[in-house]
């Protein structure tokens, strides 16, 4: 205490001073309005800085919350594309649950092979999620595959890279319809098999699913033609479809279920039965 005494006792007339000046420029500023934002609009911009470098940490740390939202979200706006043709319609968001054909289900793939004949991927939804088999997995480039297996919080989905997938799909300009297969043997390429010789068929032209699809909605993206085939044997085009996907580099996807699907089974199993 007595070398606090000492000190201030030295360093008086400094101390002093320094307390005037305190003094005279809160005066200042509390007496010209001027000088009073200046010092407003200094401390906004301290602080305004301090804050949106603690904002961008937040943001960061909150990366992964922040896109599984906009992935639901994003769920929830296919599902309303699949559903309705007239798009300038406000659509209530409880909509979603009570009508339309297809329901959308968000997830994300935690494993993916494609070096093997036979091809799954593994999401992290299952049957508690509302994940059932036969239901179509998808992203915003196109189609994934289809859900084989599912478990309480997880399910298998057969890739498109599967010797033993079969989707309809067909060309976009002309709607000719074919089934997707794959050979087996690039990652980055299908097959649309069955495509008449009729058809009008040129490199580039888009793919999508067709219609007859009791899976995956009309008209969801595929790939592009790359080369086209023919067979002499028969009368039909065999065409290697490039994807729009990269199927080696997977993560949010799009579960779809066709409510109708089960009934359509149903009414198709009557006419065999005939």
């Amino acid at each position: 205490m007595q070398q606090l005494f000492v000190y201030i006792f030295k360093n008086s007339t400094r101390l002093l001073f320094l307390l005037l000046l305190v003094v005279s420029l809160v005066l200042t500023i509390q007496s010209h309005s001027f000088h009073r934002s200046q010092v407003i609009s200094s401390a906004n911009f301290v602080t305004g800085g301090v804050y949106e470098r603690i904002n961008s940490v937040n943001e960061y740390l909150n990366l992964k919350t922040e896109n599984e939202g906009l992935a639901n979200e994003n769920a929830r706006l296919k599902s309303l594309l699949f559903n309705f043709k007239d798009t300038t319609k406000v659509i209530d968001k409880e909509l979603l649950s009570r009508f339309g054909n297809y329901k959308v289900f968000q997830s994300k793939i935690i494993n993916n092979t494609y070096n093997v004949h036979e091809n799954f991927l593994t999401i992290n939804s299952g049957s508690l999620n509302g994940i059932k088999p036969d239901m179509g997995v998808m992203n915003s480039k196109g189609i994934i595959g289809i859900v084989e297996h599912t478990s309480k919080n997880y399910a298998t989905v057969i890739s498109v890279l599967n010797v033993k997938s079969q989707i309809n799909a067909k060309i976009k300009k002309t709607s000719h319809f074919g089934t997707l297969t794959w050979n087996g043997k690039s990652t980055g390429y299908v097959q649309l098999i069955d495509i008449p010789r009729l058809a009008t068929v040129k490199k580039g032209d888009t793919i999508i699913t067709g219609a007859q699809s009791i899976i995956f909605p009309e008209n969801i993206n595929i790939g592009t033609i790359h080369k086209i085939y023919t067979d002499n044997k028969t009368n039909y085009f065999t065409i290697d479809v490039k994807l729009f996907n990269d199927m080696t580099s997977l993560g949010h996807v799009y579960i779809i279920e066709n409510k109708d699907r089960k009934e359509v089974l149903q009414l198709e199993a009557q006419n065999k039965d005939e």
